[in-house]
């Protein structure tokens, strides 16, 4: 004997078969990781160009440092004092003065070498401890305001300034430097150096070849108009993946993953890139200070990729965290359940009521308390591995807090009959 099964017409569908709304959310948010995890290098890129090269106060407070760097000073003091002693023999004023005492010409004369190199080992003291000044500094901050402007009129194609285009090479004009290192040598007795012409070869460190300015200049071009808002499009992608995905949970996992292999493959290219900038400046005599510039001039974006690393590490915890494995269950339950714990023995027979509300909107709070370590951390963009530690714990001090107060609104008092208990973390 058989029996027939008959379908109800309003039954629901099997939820082991999605409809076609949960797998268009599916494949959407696939979409959107694949696309930001694509983005987020050259966006992290483009956004630091655009904030440090385009910024005057940013690009100066990024190279203000190099002031104090040895490899910066001893190529300035290098340049400047090869432009000062090639233009004054003194060797041969020392000659002509002694040839003027006939007697004792010979003897003299033997003391040209040695005075010669006495006079020019005074020249570059001289020159060192101006570049070790307060003067100096200031003088470097006035020219890195100068070259910042000069070289985004290059990058736009208009050659002018403390930073130019001279014929197949990019130079920075030092003349400003030389102008007063020779004062200061005439202030010292040192006067034969005042009148001494520095043709405005000797006067310019050379920094690029014009070739590869070429390059920047088309991805300059390019990039320019999009830099300001690629990162936060990637920000968006992201956070379009979790909100569409229908495991959150394991899709947070997936973004914190794509977003620590983004930082890694950023490191990969940041000491490709210093490698091929030191190569490119070698025969340069900017070259011993190519490293230190590149260092600092991308300490920013250093900074930027150790927090997207923190950031990957932290969404991979969070999502292991709120998932379904068995590890993750059960730390979520000893630590939800004793902060709910705590919450109902020490505060939940003091103004119950009052905590209900925090109970019934945890969910939205939560999300609030998210947003505002975000904002601490966003804060004047000035984004460090130390605010990113200080966001977390705010964020893990709000989170732990408002556990708390929904563990004191759960508590079930008699004269309550509204009190529903249970948990608020997910089992």
């Amino acid at each position: 004997m058989t029996q027939d099964t008959v379908q109800e017409p309003h039954a629901p569908l099997d939820p082991r078969r999605p409809d076609d709304t949960s797998r268009g959310r599916s494949v959407a948010a696939v979409l959107c990781l694949v696309l930001a995890a694509v983005l987020t290098t050259p966006a992290a890129i483009a956004y630091w160009g655009q904030r440090t090269l385009n910024d005057g106060e940013r690009y100066v407070e990024t190279v203000g440092p190099l002031v104090q760097s040895p490899e910066v000073q001893e190529v300035l003091a290098t340049r400047v004092t090869t432009a000062i002693t090639d233009q004054v023999d003194v060797e041969s004023l020392l000659e002509q003065a002694f040839a003027g005492l006939a007697d004792e010409a010979p003897r003299l004369e033997l003391l040209a070498a040695p005075l010669s190199a006495a006079v020019n080992g005074a020249i570059e003291r001289q020159v060192r401890a101006f570049l070790a000044s307060d003067a100096f500094e200031d003088i470097w901050l006035r020219l890195n305001i100068r070259a910042q402007q000069a070289f985004q009129r290059i990058l736009e194609g208009r050659d002018e300034g403390a930073v130019s285009l001279q014929g197949d090479d990019v130079v920075l004009d030092v003349s400003e430097v030389i102008d007063e290192v020779k004062a200061r040598l005439v202030d010292r007795g040192i006067t034969f150096v005042e009148n001494a012409p520095i043709p405005e070869t000797d006067r310019q460190i050379v920094l690029m070849e014009a070739p590869r300015v070429q390059q920047l200049r088309t991805i300059y071009a390019f990039s320019d108009p999009v830099a300001r808002w690629a990162l936060p499009v990637v920000g968006a992608l992201y956070l379009g993946a979790i909100v569409l995905a229908r495991r959150r949970p394991r899709m947070t996992v997936a973004v914190g993953v794509a977003i620590a292999v983004n930082a890694f493959v950023l490191a990969i290219a940041l000491a490709i890139g210093k490698q091929l900038f030191a190569d490119a400046l070698a025969e340069t005599s900017f070259g011993p200070a190519s490293t230190a510039f590149y260092e600092t001039l991308l300490a920013y974006l250093e900074q930027g990729r150790q927090v997207v690393l923190l950031l990957g590490l932290t969404l991979v915890v969070a999502g292991w965290f709120a998932g379904t494995t068995r590890s993750g269950i059960a730390v979520r339950r000893a630590v939800g359940g004793g902060l709910e714990q705590a919450g109902a023995t020490v505060l939940g027979e003091r103004l119950g009521l009052g905590w209900r509300w925090v109970t019934e909107n945890v969910a939205w709070l939560r999300i609030v308390a998210v947003g505002l370590a975000v904002v601490v951390l966003a804060w004047g963009n000035d984004i460090s591995p130390e605010r990113w530690w200080w966001s977390l714990a705010l964020a893990l001090v709000l989170l732990a807090v408002l556990q708390v107060l929904a563990g004191a609104g759960r508590v079930v008092r008699p004269q309550d009959p509204a009190a529903r208990p249970g948990p608020t973390v997910p089992a």
